[in-house]
């Protein structure tokens, strides 16, 4: 069986440096808002190219709170739009309506799957206040004209970074190409920790002070609260490893970007669609995903011949029950890319006898 994704053997890779890290937290006694959780966030704020690193519980978490920052400083309120794609995972709009703010959704494109920049302005009203991009598969969302238009409209340009850990725009990392970013460190993602993580990069000060309150149960000093606050820590194991795994980063994304090459040349089956290859600087390919009419048919038939894959996502969030008002839209190549889309075997582990597994199997689909 090639797995889509092979977490004890990624973890075997550095095995003996977590668990090093790991007792060193345990030897200190220390388990929550230490001097790992002060580590990690510095060397994550350098390596993005932010001011400001503030960890958290999860990525859920880093989204709402980035939000819920900006309405504690009263650039947001209840009401206010915010535009977002249409085809993002559900977690990107249940921080935007969790806030009592209104997700404003809008179509990818096909070639490239990330949000139409260029239906962007005609999207705006007097009520939006952000865009929120997200960078989905690990592929950029963002471009010059983006950052043109917030900067026309005095929008917040929010990015959620939850599968682009590497990933840059002309030498910028996400998570400090806009305003505010939130970043999940879940365990199968590039950056992944041992359990739930996340974290909001920004170089806004006055925007990190409220969310590291925020975050704090809304205190700024011991036991005196500013705000209503959450309770929303990245544990000290946590930020251990993950600064273990800062250090491999770059070398792990070029493996999925070799990988990813040899998967480009080589899969040829008229029945199966590729996303359209973008440079490996845009790109550090959390998942690899392949779009085809007969994609269930193409998934029992990959199984049958061991390799495994997931669907990134089968149900788009205004088709989802939670959010029924939506359900009678109609967001044409959304629900494309959600019927069409399986994501096939993307990690820094594959070797090459199991690349090509993959690549036979699809190839003899018919």
């Amino acid at each position: 069986m090639v797995k889509l994704l092979d977490l004890q053997a990624i973890t075997a890779m550095h095995g003996d440096e977590y668990k090093e890290a790991v007792n060193r937290v345990i030897d200190s006694g220390w388990f929550l808002q230490g001097n790992e959780n002060k580590q990690f966030e510095a060397n994550y704020a350098k390596y993005i190219g932010a001011d400001h690193c503030i960890a958290v519980a999860n990525g859920l978490d880093a989204l709402y709170l980035l939000m819920r920052g900006y309405k504690e400083m009263g650039l947001m309120q209840d009401g206010d739009e915010i535009i977002v794609p249409a085809n993002t995972y559900i977690a990107t709009i249940i921080a935007i309506t969790r806030n009592n703010l209104v997700p404003v959704l809008v179509e990818p494109t096909w070639q490239h799957l990330e949000i139409d920049i260029d239906k962007i302005e005609a999207a705006i009203t007097p009520k939006t206040k952000g865009v929120m991009i997200v960078h989905l598969y690990g592929r950029i969302a963002y471009n010059d004209k983006l950052g043109e238009i917030c900067k026309k409209h005095g929008l917040k340009l929010m990015e959620d970074c939850a599968q682009s850990h590497g990933c840059a725009w002309k030498g910028v990392k996400t998570g400090a190409l806009g305003d505010a970013a939130a970043h999940s460190f879940y365990p199968g993602k590039n950056l992944g920790a041992f359990g739930d993580a996340g974290a909001v990069t920004t170089s806004d000060p006055e925007l990190a002070e409220v969310i590291r309150a925020l975050a704090n149960y809304g205190s700024q000093k011991k036991y005196v609260f500013k705000y209503v606050g959450m309770n929303s820590r990245m544990s000290e194991p946590d930020a251990a490893v993950l600064d273990v795994k800062l250090k491999y980063l770059d070398e792990d994304n070029k493996k999925r970007q070799e990988l990813a090459a040899y998967y480009y040349e080589h899969i040829n089956n008229p029945l199966i669609t590729l996303p359209k290859r973008i440079n490996d600087e845009n790109n550090v390919y959390h998942q690899f995903p392949i779009f085809c009419e007969r994609r269930d048919e193409l998934q029992e038939y990959l199984k049958e011949n061991g390799v495994q894959t997931l669907i990134h996502y089968p149900i788009p969030p205004h088709k989802q029950e939670c959010y029924k008002e939506w359900n009678e839209r109609s967001y044409p190549i959304t629900e494309k890319i959600h019927e069409q889309e399986l994501s096939i075997p993307m990690n820094q582990v594959v070797s090459d006898s199991e690349a090509r597994e993959v690549v036979d199997s699809l190839n003899n689909f018919k």
